[in-house]
C-alpha cells in the first residue's frame, strides 16, 4: 500500500496526521525543495497547499511515480 503525504504550511497540513498521511510543513521554497527530495520510499500520494504546489512546480516531473494533488485555496 502507498503512503501518503501532506506538503505546505503547517496550519494547513497538520490535520492530515490524524488520517495517517505524513505531514511535512514547509514555509518556503527551499524547505519544500528539501521536503520533496525527502519523501520516503513507496510515497504515492503527496497532497499539497496551493504554495506548496507553486513552490515545487519545476520538480513534479522528477517523480512520475507519484500522484499529486493540490488542496483547494
Amino acid at each position: 500500500m502507498a503512503a501518503a503525504a501532506v506538503i505546505g504550511e503547517l496550519l494547513a497540513v497538520q490535520g492530515y496526521a490524524l488520517a495517517g498521511a505524513a505531514v511535512c510543513p514547509a514555509n518556503g521554497p527551499e524547505e519544500a525543495a528539501a521536503v520533496w527530495d525527502a519523501l520516503p520510499a513507496g510515497t504515492g500520494l503527496v497532497i499539497m497547499t496551493t504554495s506548496a504546489a507553486g513552490w515545487l512546480a519545476g520538480r513534479l516531473e522528477q517523480r512520475p511515480d507519484v500522484l499529486t494533488a493540490v488542496m483547494p485555496p
